[in-house]
């Protein structure tokens, strides 16, 4: 009998979810801007928090990366 198959997200949250405060925000702070392998990890993350916060803070999580992107130089797609 094969183990069961843990999806990514299980994953993710089995690796974190005994950690105290200081070491999710250093999950958080090394993986920000880092190797991109760790971008499901931060997307995991973000769900989370997306999913316990209320209606006013998302509306204002969603301008602050709105208004990052429109300082952000247009990608022209050439190398």
């Amino acid at each position: 009998m094969q183990p069961p198959i843990l999806d990514l997200r299980q994953a993710i949250v089995q690796r974190v979810q005994n950690n105290d405060k200081q070491q999710l925000e250093e999950v958080i702070t090394g993986s920000v801007g880092h190797d991109e392998r760790t971008l499901p990890g931060l997307g995991v993350l973000f769900e989370m928090i997306w999913k316990e916060i209320d209606a006013q803070e998302q509306s204002k999580l969603v301008d602050v990366l709105y208004n990052h992107l429109q300082q952000l130089q247009p990608v022209t797609g050439k190398a």
